[in-house]
């Protein structure tokens, strides 16, 4: 495990996305961004254990996603401005990324709705013989809607190898677990239709790593669908640029106990024992470099034209 290069691929994706919440603002975006600040962990510690072959599904929060397993961060960027060089041609938007060269698939904003997907993946993977895997990420919120079930029942009986990828941020937009689930324990839906299931810190980046590398490695050698429950928290508001504390759906006191659990925080802490600011600051630099590079470029872009949206329009 790699702890530099962790840290390297959580600060990018941190680092992207606080471009976005300053930038937005400008008017120069004007699609709903969903951000991952917060949870960066969860993406990385299960990407960095993914092979290029291996295909992930994500949700509406879909950024870490997309950059964890390598999609192109330029692309990206154009496409959440709704440029023609975005990931899908400027028209999909934040919740609708792709980048089919490094397998991220699609991610689709109506909650539960990649799911079936990746199991249509995970099952063509088992005919072909594939040694690859599918990973679906999931909020708490997906586990209440019936094609969970559904899709963990049918993936159990035929021991597909997929991830059921389940970031736990304890709020469905404004409303929290406690008020939609008996309890926020969710091995009792795994142990429902017999899948082996993990629970862990979704901020412990080493964690994450750790059990994701056994999960994925025990679904590559046969051993069929698991799940994994990572708990962590955003710190933004559900869909937008900003904070949104002062509307009191959240406890002050939760939010600074999971602010000082921030998954980068922790990190760089443990790598300054190892190595000096210096290098850690050069890489920061060196990022950001990158980052202002690619949203000044995507400014001088082109948007779509009129007859650009009429290509993917189905017509009889």
């Amino acid at each position: 495990m790699n702890l530099l290069k962790l840290f390297h691929e959580m600060y990018l994706i941190r680092s992207v996305e606080k471009k976005i919440t300053s930038e937005y603002p400008k008017g120069k975006m004007r699609c709903p961004v969903h951000l991952s600040i917060g949870q960066e962990a969860c993406a990385v510690g299960i990407s960095q254990n993914l092979k290029p072959e291996d295909i992930v599904y994500s949700n509406h929060r879909s950024h870490a996603h997309y950059i964890a397993k390598g999609g192109n961060i330029a692309k990206m960027i154009s496409e959440i401005h709704g440029k023609k060089n975005g990931c899908v041609n400027g028209v999909g938007g934040s919740m609708h990324l792709q980048d089919l060269k490094v397998n991220f698939m699609a991610s689709i904003p109506i909650v539960s709705s990649s799911i079936g997907l990746s199991l249509g993946a995970a099952i063509n993977q088992k005919r072909l013989k594939l040694n690859k895997i599918t990973v679906v990420f999931i909020g708490d919120a997906s586990l209440e809607e019936g094609i969970f079930f559904e899709c963990a029942n049918f993936a159990s009986l035929h021991k597909l190898p997929i991830l059921f990828a389940c970031e736990n941020n304890l709020f469905s937009v404004y409303t929290p677990i406690k008020e939609r689930q008996i309890d926020s324990n969710f091995k009792r839906y795994a142990d429902a239709f017999k899948i082996p299931y993990k629970r862990v810190d979704g901020n412990n980046i080493e964690n994450v790593f750790n059990v994701s590398k056994k999960i994925i490695k025990n679904i590559k050698n046969g051993k069929g669908p698991h799940f994994i429950q990572m708990d962590t928290y955003r710190y933004l508001e559900h869909c937008g640029p900003n904070e949104d504390d002062h509307l009191n759906y959240r406890n002050k006191n939760e939010v600074s106990f999971w602010k000082k659990k921030d998954p980068l925080k922790v990190l760089e802490n443990k790598l300054l024992k190892k190595y000096k600011r210096e290098k850690l600051s050069y890489m920061k630099k060196t990022i950001h470099r990158k980052i202002d590079q690619i949203f000044s470029n995507v400014l001088k872009e082109k948007y779509p034209t009129p007859n650009d949206a009429k290509k993917y329009v189905y017509a009889e």
